[in-house]
């Protein structure tokens, strides 16, 4: 057994331990977003203040995550995800019996930095415990519940706050938290690797450029756009990120090891991969405003068509190891991010008038296509990753989907409010009509066209070793 390898007898089920925590850390980010009004009346501030526990939580796993590789290495992984439960739970815990605002802000900073260390250092043992030819399935268990958190979130939250309070949403992560601390230290094994010393300029340095970039985002999504601020917030983010890939190129112990960056099965997770995510991850915000505000239809409504969209993701999960295996990675990859583009389109079509059925229909479809391209990119970013650049490869995908999943709520906001600019003139009803959410898909449906154009340059045997296309060709 290598030192970072699962306990034999329960490797079989790590992956759905990490999918379980990856589930918990996705829903915690959303869930809370139907509940704010109760919160706000609970801690007797104004709504648009709570905006601040979205927001803290995001920035804390934006920040902490490049330090999960780092500290998996130093301390083994199953202390470090052992202890990522223990503190995510905890954290839970405070949150509920949070009384103001100020101290459910600092609960949930603490919340984003166990769910730092969970998700990427779960990744790791599970990349580490499962050969190249179970990986599809590996990373397809682990994937999906992440989908599916963003969508239903939202409805689970407005349930548990409208029939038994808004603390039980955070009381509900305890006996989740504990079961999963249980097994991570039945199953888990793991020896701490070899002592390197800590980057302490690199963890400035990525701590500065997401900071920035986050915040710098939030304020592009918001009216009036204060240009100056924007442009100054985003270019310092830009510009540390620049720095600190820089700086972890040359220094001889980085925080993160960015290696794997020229692997072109990896670097097509870079930029093809982030358009993609992000134009995902405007989803989930486009379609329920468009619903509710557009269409007229009830949040109840709202919320069980975007539960069309949940289902596609849960029902293509079984087909996506065959599909992978009998056409290999580029042409999936390809073709299926074509799919991701005719479904944005699909749903730019639609209008008030549209039957309901058609509406599920489409949004299951726009669900399996992006369950599938979401399963292919993050199965073949780690198909030729040398096993000593797993780790520093694990953190810096994690940084990624992260950054991607603000990038895209916070660019189909901004899509939203050029769209209404673009539609009609200033001083018009400033609630956006169904043109500007129309334009606003479209958009983000180019965006995800656009990163197909990363696939095509991968050689057409990419990832065959871990697809197992090759073989059956050959056959």
């Amino acid at each position: 057994m290598t030192p970072d390898a699962p306990d034999a007898s329960g490797a079989r089920y790590i992956p759905y331990l990490v999918a379980g925590a990856f589930f918990m850390e996705n829903l915690d980010a959303t869930v809370i977003t139907t509940a704010l009004p109760e919160m706000a009346r609970s801690f007797g501030v104004a709504p648009a203040q709570l905006s601040i526990g979205i927001s803290a939580y995001l920035l804390a796993l934006a920040v902490f995550i490049p330090l999960s590789g780092w500290l998996a290495d130093r301390f083994g992984p199953r202390r470090v995800f052992g202890s990522a439960i223990a503190i995510f739970t905890l954290a839970s815990l405070a949150c509920g019996l949070a009384t103001t605002l100020e101290t459910f802000t600092a609960a949930r900073i603490l919340q984003g930095m166990g769910g730092a260390m969970m998700v990427p250092v779960g990744r790791l043992v599970v990349l580490r415990g499962t050969s190249k030819k179970d990986l599809v399935r590996a990373i397809s268990t682990i994937t999906w519940p992440g989908l599916a958190a963003p969508v239903i979130g939202p409805p689970i939250g407005g349930f548990i706050t409208t029939h038994f309070g808004w603390h039980w949403i955070f009381y509900l992560n305890i006996p989740l938290g504990l079961i999963g601390l249980v097994l991570a230290l039945r199953w888990i094994r793991g020896a701490p690797g070899g002592i390197r010393p800590f980057d302490k300029t690199g963890f400035v340095l990525s701590a500065l450029g997401c900071t920035a970039l986050m915040i710098g985002l939030e304020l592009a999504s918001q009216m009036p756009l204060q240009g100056p601020l924007v442009a100054a917030t985003l270019g310092v983010g830009v510009i540390s990120i620049v720095l600190t890939l820089r700086h972890m190129k040359r220094t001889p112990h980085p925080l993160v090891d960015v290696s794997a960056l020229p692997v072109p099965t990896f670097a097509v997770n870079v930029l093809g991969g982030s358009l993609f995510r992000i134009a995902i991850g405007s989803a989930p915000f486009l379609l329920p405003l468009m619903f509710q505000l557009a269409f007229g239809l009830s949040a109840v409504t709202a919320g069980m068509l975007m539960l069309a969209l949940f289902a596609g993701n849960l029902l293509m999960k079984p087909g996506t190891t065959w599909t992978l295996r009998r056409f290999g990675f580029r042409k999936v990859l390809v073709v299926n991010g074509l799919l991701v583009a005719v479904g944005f389109a699909g749903c730019a079509l639609l209008t008030p008038a549209t039957p309901i059925p058609v509406m599920a229909a489409i949004l299951f479809f726009c669900g399996a296509c992006r369950s599938m391209q979401f399963t292919a990119l993050n199965t073949i970013a780690f198909a030729d990753v040398k096993p000593a650049q797993m780790s520093g490869s694990t953190t810096l995908f994690s940084v990624l989907q992260q950054m991607n999943a603000g990038m895209g709520v916070a660019l189909g906001a901004l899509a939203l409010q050029v769209a209404a600019y673009v539609s009609r003139p200033v001083g018009a009803d400033a609630l956006p009509t169904m043109l500007d959410f129309q334009l606003a898909l479209a958009a983000m449906g180019v965006l995800a066209a656009l990163a197909v154009i990363d696939a095509m340059r991968l050689p057409h045997d990419a990832g065959d070793e871990v697809s197992g296309h090759r073989a059956k060709t050959s056959s």
